[in-house]
């Protein structure tokens, strides 16, 4: 390959490999950028809907519990069972998914307070079955709700629903993380754009210099040649493929002249 195609070859395929690296790059990091995103947005849902399961579960034993402890229904002790149970499910599960355990630690020091408060009265109230004693516990099971559970079963909603938003406090550092992440994506095309323009510059310089610039002057010298029969004279350095062109147009008049002679 000789010097002027070698040149622009080289140019070009540059140019190519840069647009190749550059769209890698940011191919790359793009799909960093997405995956990140992708795994924000199903952190948070997942954390919605286990804690809407868990205040959903919370709710269903207060419910029970009242209707056990207030009005005497016995008939709720399955169910109150069954919610606790439930929700001790769901926190079983989101403390196995969670990344940052501690936004569950007070959930869980709540739900297990909570379980221990509800286990005792309902072992408390399962012995008194006499009419005496159920009268007493159902005045006792009222007072009890008020003064005892109730402020264990606020307390354990506002842990469910901390934990509920509990990846918004970690939505700032990953969306700082992100924003890096989207100029670390932008940073190859950028600099493969600054390049590829003084490629391109080059490129235009060398084919102007040794390239352009060279036949144009042939070709006027050429012109003014068969024209005016003026000598052919290409002024300026030539080099490669130019350089061989001129010189077959020198062998090309000189024969034409012996021809005529």
């Amino acid at each position: 390959m000789t010097g002027l195609r070698k040149r622009v070859t080289v140019g070009f395929l540059s140019i190519v490999c840069l647009l190749f690296f550059s769209g890698m790059v940011s191919f790359l990091e793009l799909s960093h950028l997405s995956r990140d995103t992708g795994d924000i947005l199903e952190a948070n849902r997942r954390n919605i809907s286990l804690a809407k399961e868990m205040l959903d579960a919370a709710h269903e034993q207060n419910v029970a519990l009242i209707h056990y402890s207030v009005f005497g229904d016995r008939s709720y002790d399955s169910l109150c069972r069954a919610s606790q149970e439930r929700l001790e499910n769901m926190l079983s599960i989101a403390q196995h998914e969670a990344v940052d355990k501690s936004f569950l630690d007070s959930l869980a020091f709540a739900t297990t307070e909570l379980r221990l408060l509800t286990d005792s009265y309902l072992a408390f109230a399962d012995v008194e079955r006499d009419s005496l004693a159920l009268d007493r516990g159902e005045t006792a099971g009222s007072r009890w709700y008020n003064n005892e559970y109730e402020a264990l079963y606020v307390r354990l909603t506002a842990a469910i629903k901390n934990y509920m938003t509990s990846t918004q406090s970690s939505l700032a550092p990953r969306a700082e993380q992100m924003k890096k992440n989207a100029y670390r994506a932008v940073t190859p095309v950028l600099i493969s754009l600054v390049v590829m323009i003084a490629i391109v510059l080059m490129l235009y310089y060398f084919m102007s210099i040794y390239c352009v610039h060279p036949i144009v002057r042939m070709n006027k010298g050429l012109g003014d040649f068969l024209t005016f029969r003026i000598p052919f004279t290409v002024k300026g350095e030539l080099k490669d493929e130019v350089l061989e062109l001129k010189e077959k147009i020198d062998t090309l008049i000189a024969l034409s002249k012996q021809t005529k002679f």
